[in-house]
């Protein structure tokens, strides 16, 4: 029965898995070729250059990405997580295939302004490869770099992207432009802000170190109300040269007000440091994308 279940849920899980990746690419696609090709903006990475191919030769961008993207698959298949390259691939065939099926969808947007062309279609593209990369999937090519860069010195992919396409857009801006390349810098970076905000989620994590004379009591209150742990750090204060007991914890934000509450009940004098969280791993929190 149990066996069973977990097929069950398994079928389910990919069900969701592709569904959202098949989101994403439409989104994606939308943003390329409603927004950033009838504009004769460029992009990053493997679109980017797929993209300055189709300017250059009229070959659709969608079959230039496949192509390049089949030996970026084999070599980073070594690096990154085997599901991750597997997902990616499939998304990478969806992209493709998208791209060259609704090369005319820009009839139905009308937009004739160069910044509005690029932060919407910067929007709508970051949207996707957020969603993309919080399912543990991409569209291959730089993805695949930027996810080991990730993985092995904790850049943000967001970070990660900006920092190798700005190489490819100063290279495409002297071929096709300056203008067109400082809008897609424009464009790339409302995207990468926006795949931030959606790969790690809008309910980020904070960091509270809780500073009392009260700490246990603190705590008690908010394993009890909010079943979060916490930790006991000892310390000394430098200037009365006291010892303190300190209390580390990590909340969503939507749980600091609460934390805030339980520490001014208790003690409305205890000193209270609160800092952003990128990524929490851990008991307690689910882990999201790669």
């Amino acid at each position: 029965m149990n066996s069973s279940n977990n097929a069950t849920e398994n079928r389910i899980v990919f069900i969701q898995r592709m569904l959202m990746i098949l989101l994403a690419n439409v989104l994606c696609t939308i943003a390329f070729n409603g927004f950033f090709v009838p504009a004769k903006l460029l992009s990053g990475g493997v679109g980017g250059i797929a993209i300055m191919v189709q300017y250059l030769t009229e070959i659709p961008s969608g079959i230039v990405i496949f192509l390049i993207n089949i030996p970026i698959f084999i070599i980073g298949a070594r690096w990154v997580a085997k599901d991750f390259a597997v997902y990616g691939f499939i998304s990478m065939v969806i992209f493709s295939i998208l791209l060259t099926t609704t090369r005319g969808i820009s009839k139905y947007i009308h937009l004739d302004d160069l910044l509005l062309q690029a932060i919407f279609g910067g929007i709508i593209n970051g949207a996707g490869m957020g969603l993309l990369f919080r399912n543990r999937s991409s569209q291959g090519g730089i993805d695949i770099i930027a996810a080991m860069l990730k993985q092995k010195y904790n850049i943000t992919l967001g970070h990660a992207l900006l920092m190798i396409n700005s190489v490819i857009i100063t290279i495409a801006s002297i071929l096709l432009g300056l203008d067109k390349g400082l809008y897609t810098l424009l464009s790339m970076y409302v995207a990468y802000q926006v795949l931030d905000n959606v790969q790690i989620g809008f309910n980020k994590k904070k960091n509270l170190v809780i500073i009392s004379d009260n700490s246990e009591a603190i705590a008690d209150e908010i394993l009890h109300c909010l079943k979060r742990g916490a930790t006991f750090l000892n310390g000394m204060g430098a200037y009365l040269r006291e010892d303190k007991r300190l209390l580390y914890c990590t909340v969503t934000s939507r749980e600091v007000v609460l934390v805030k509450q339980i520490v001014n009940r208790i003690d409305p004098q205890a000193f209270v440091t609160i800092t952003d969280v990128i990524e929490v791993k851990g008991r307690g929190f689910k882990q999201v994308g790669i």
